[in-house]
């Protein structure tokens, strides 16, 4: 008779809706739906059956640390504003307000951060892309997952930008910042700004010897569906051969995920072994021994000198493609070099040989800069009193930190400092790195 309670309970829960968890401490968000399969938590899982031990994946804080979590609506986001900032005028809302330049995970976190003070404040992004909203880490993991490309937008940009009551500038690029008028240049005209937020990102390098029209950088989700596309399903078109440049994090990511996919994956790199950083962890040695039964090669000491498109001539030969000569309806290879003399074959060639961030912004506005846009350690304020910048453009004390989980927390810092509310210092912590290679799945300090 005892008994039968736990069943219905069971049958009730498991008719329940999918619901939502979101880390106090990071901001990371556990979806009972997708779960999380590279620390062992199935799709499905419920967060009450979660065990009371697991660590959120980003920053290590436990199960405790999290509450249930639905994106707000500008009303939820106006009720909580309610009393955390100072009532603005009717002249203060006629003010340019706060423009925020970058429209993925850090200028999105900054909005409903902003909102979430202040339920008046002016708001303008500016993004180069459609500004949709999607988890970045899972174009590394969507092949594993089955995750069909057009599932990973969560949220449409024109309606995230309609929920939190924000104007939203996509397909915009920002060209030159005018810090004496407080002027933001645009490819769609010129904006005024009380606050600027510099939340662009950090772009993909490209060594010298690697031309960028032969060569994918898959730093954003638009880059990732062109990429999905040319590859096509490797069950029903055929596996590609693809070889990528660069055994790092990503690089190690994208050839385990695209292999279980279906492709043929040769990796190389100048280092002896993948994850060359984290030698001391053997995380080099472990992912080869998870990957032998994969169709994935790696040859490392290795540095590529040439990538030339090869075309098939009349006698079945491979011949250099003549420059600027079209290649519709011609059979075409691409052709890799080493500097040491040995030649590889692929169809598609992708680099991750680290980020660099765009300095054209930082310069016009004379902002310091090392190796980043410099900010101060504790307030992420720029050597310009109106400009802030977080994410993956910034550098601390000369040192980049390009993660997930502090993002929440800059956010927050910066939202206080706009809003005058009392102020957040930020905290620089040590990053606690997930290696998604999910034959392997690694954490790493």
């Amino acid at each position: 008779m005892t008994a039968q309670p736990t069943a219905i309970a069971g049958d009730v829960q498991a008719l329940a809706p999918w619901q939502s968890y979101i880390c106090h401490a990071c901001g990371y968000i556990y979806n009972e739906a997708e779960g999380d399969p590279d620390s062992g938590l199935a799709a499905g899982t419920r967060f009450a059956d979660i065990p009371e031990d697991w660590a959120c994946p980003l920053c290590g804080v436990t199960k405790s640390d999290f509450e249930l979590y639905e994106a707000p609506s500008l009303d939820a986001l106006r009720a909580q504003a309610s009393g955390c900032a100072p009532a603005m005028t009717s002249a203060a809302r006629q003010t340019p307000g706060v423009v925020i330049v970058g429209a993925g995970r850090a200028g999105w976190q900054l909005a409903e951060t902003l909102r979430a003070l202040d339920a008046e404040v002016p708001i303008t992004i500016v993004t180069a892309c459609a500004g949709d909203l999607y988890d970045k880490p899972l174009l590394s993991v969507a092949m594993a997952r089955q995750i069909e490309p057009e599932k990973l937008i969560k949220e449409a940009g024109t309606e995230a930008a309609r929920r939190l009551n924000v104007r939203l500038l996509p397909q915009t690029l920002a060209i030159r910042i005018c810090k004496e008028t407080r002027q933001l240049r645009t490819t769609r005209g010129t904006l005024r700004y009380d606050q600027l937020v510099l939340a662009h990102g950090a772009k993909a390098a490209l060594p010298p010897a690697l031309p960028a029209a032969l060569c994918w950088r898959i730093n954003h989700l638009g880059a990732y569906l062109q990429l999905r596309a040319a590859l096509g399903d490797a069950a029903t078109t055929g596996p590609k051969d693809v070889l990528i440049v660069g055994a790092g994090l990503i690089g190690s990511e994208l050839a385990n995920d695209l292999a279980l996919g279906g492709h043929r994956i040769t990796l190389l790199d100048v280092q002896p072994e993948p994850l060359a950083r984290w030698h001391a962890d053997q995380a080099g040695a472990r992912v080869l021994q998870a990957w032998k039964d994969l169709p994935i090669r790696f040859v490392g000491e290795v540095k590529v000198s040439s990538v030339e498109r090869l075309a098939l001539d009349a006698e079945r030969l491979w011949k250099p493609l003549p420059e600027g000569m079209a290649r519709a309806g011609l059979s075409t290879r691409l052709r890799i070099t080493t500097e040491c003399g040995q030649h590889f074959a692929a169809d598609e060639v992708i680099v991750a040989t680290g980020l660099q961030t765009p300095s054209r912004l930082a310069q016009s506005a004379g902002l310091a800069w090392a190796d980043g846009i410099s900010v101060d350690p504790h307030t992420l304020r720029t050597s310009d009193d109106r400009i802030h910048a977080m994410g993956d453009c910034i550098t601390l004390g000369g040192q980049a930190s390009r993660f997930i989980e502090p993002i929440a927390r800059q956010a927050k810092t910066i939202a206080a400092a706009i809003t005058a509310c009392e102020p957040v210092p930020y905290e620089t912590r040590t990053a606690v790195v997930r290696v998604k290679t999910t034959s392997m799945p690694l954490t790493l300090h």
